[in-house]
């Protein structure tokens, strides 16, 4: 009933140790319908089928349709492998039919797909069944969530992933998820659950005691600050006692920016994030100290930056391999080392402008685990 689509019933039946065709189910009754459905997008769980001429007139309560909240880019390792990733795709759209995606270019990691997610855990699952169902090792880009972006012409645009994001001279404000968020603990741990909350800009709404150990925080908190690493904060902070649960409640007005990622001078989009203004710093800099970890050395000095349009907001250096050019000159004239020197920094300074860097496969990895204060 939610989509309008009718279909034809092939078979029914009761749901035994195997399947008993009868020709009619009534209710109470547990059972099977076999229709000519191609699309498995076209069946929702909790859906309601009612007959196409007269049949019930409302939805029965408490159907949702999945609405994905995290957004990621999935790129295969090996380019090769992209032909078996579209398959693998397409197989694992029919057995879950909350994931969406579709096609995306990067010109850092190639062809892939932009796929949505109902959250941190799910796409976890995603990325695992791929690699254990099909053998296909993938990455994902640094994960995203839905903003609302209100431009100076009143117009109204949807933000999934950074690369779309508009000139800021054309934005006029930005709204962000806000989720209602649950957290159970025990009521030793009350000091430090509520510290970590409001370093993630979230807002309590209530604190509730269920019994005399345990307590019940309500926080309003931005869906941003709960994807990445929120929720292994929270189990250290309460060595492993806290539960949490959250849900969408609105969107809000809020700074946020696109930050980019240059690594020597280029940008790098799969790297590309949306924060709040506020963690701007501490997130670019946590990502730029990641990187500079793992690109390799060149000849020259390689610089990570992490902009906000022009300004650069924080910057790590990958110190270049020093060749000893002087090692051949046993003695004589001071000048002949300078010399050598100067033609060397010379060189360095050509490869600069022209040399390119690589960013290997396990930057992308690293950066997903980078230190979000």
């Amino acid at each position: 009933m939610s989509n309008g689509k009718e279909f034809g019933i092939e078979e029914m039946g009761y749901l035994g140790i195997k399947q008993i065709p009868t020709k009619g189910l009534k209710s109470g009754e547990v059972g099977y319908i076999i229709a000519n459905i191609k699309d498995i997008a076209d069946a929702r769980v909790g859906d309601t089928i009612t007959h196409a001429k007269d049949g019930c007139d409302e939805i029965l309560s408490g159907f949702q349709e999945p609405k994905p909240m995290v957004y990621s880019g999935i790129f295969p390792i090996d380019g090769e492998d992209y032909g078996d990733l579209v398959v693998a795709m397409g197989k694992m759209k029919l057995n879950d039919a909350s994931l969406v995606y579709e096609k995306e270019n990067s010109l850092a990691l190639g062809y892939g797909f932009r796929c949505g997610f109902l959250g941190m855990l799910h796409l976890e699952i995603v990325k695992e069944r791929f690699l254990r169902e099909y053998d296909l090792p993938i990455i994902t880009t640094t994960p995203s969530v839905k903003f609302v972006v209100h431009l100076t012409n009143g117009e109204e645009k949807v933000i999934y992933n950074p690369v779309d994001f508009p000139n800021p001279v054309n934005i006029d404000f930005i709204e962000e998820p806000i989720m209602n968020t649950e957290i159970i603990v025990p009521s030793a741990y009350i000091g430090g659950i509520m510290k970590l909350a409001q370093d993630r800009r979230g807002v309590q709404r209530d604190m509730q005691y269920i019994d005399s150990k345990r307590v019940a925080i309500h926080y309003d908190l931005p869906l941003i600050e709960i994807i990445f690493d929120f929720y292994d904060k929270l189990k250290t902070v309460s060595r492993g006692y806290a539960s949490l649960d959250y849900s969408f409640k609105n969107f809000k007005r809020s700074k946020v920016s696109k930050i980019d990622i240059l690594v020597n001078g280029e940008k790098v989009d799969a790297l590309s994030f949306i924060c709040h203004q506020d963690k701007a710093y501490s997130w670019g800099k946590a990502i730029t100290q990641t990187l500079s970890e793992e690109i390799p050395r060149h000849l020259f000095k390689v610089a990570i930056q992490a902009a906000i349009g022009s300004n650069v907001v924080a910057r790590s250096t990958v110190n270049a391999m020093r060749k000893d050019v002087t090692a051949k000159c046993y003695g004589g004239d001071i000048s002949r080392k300078r010399k050598l020197l100067e033609k060397q920094k010379k060189g360095k300074k050509k490869m600069k402008e022209i040399g390119s860097v690589n960013v290997p496969q396990e930057a992308f990895l690293a950066v997903l685990k980078a230190n979000r204060e």
